[in-house]
């Protein structure tokens, strides 16, 4: 099982992106899915959450400009960026709760997609 992210880049501020992330491989379940990002020289943080029932979680930093959506089908997870600044810039790092079959629940990573925000 591997998290494949797509749809960073460069924006101006005020701008929008938004990051895709599916999970895929064989005969496995999903849990939460999510986004944290992490700034240079600082801590990773989570972005935003979604449960699989659809219950959803935001950074305080990001109420009201993201949204946070997915596709259980499609076993994909979607950030919408609106009203972007300067200080979103970071590498953005989806991550979700996953069972292989037979297995437990475990982490996963994706391997990083890089936004920058100009001023």
């Amino acid at each position: 099982v591997q998290l494949v992210e797509s749809g960073g880049g460069l924006v101006r501020a005020g701008g929008s992106l938004r990051l895709s992330c599916a999970a895929s491989g064989n005969n496995f379940r999903v849990n939460a899915m999510g986004w944290y990002r992490q700034a240079p020289g600082k801590q990773r943080e989570l972005v935003a959450v979604a449960s699989s029932g659809g219950s959803t979680n935001y950074a305080d930093s990001v109420k009201g400009r993201f949204t946070i959506s997915r596709d259980n089908a499609e076993n994909t997870v979607y950030l919408q960026m609106n009203s972007l600044k300067p200080e979103d810039t970071a590498v953005y790092y989806c991550n979700a709760d996953i069972a292989p079959y037979g297995l437990g629940f475990r982490s996963y990573w994706g391997q990083g997609t890089q936004v920058t925000v100009s001023s």
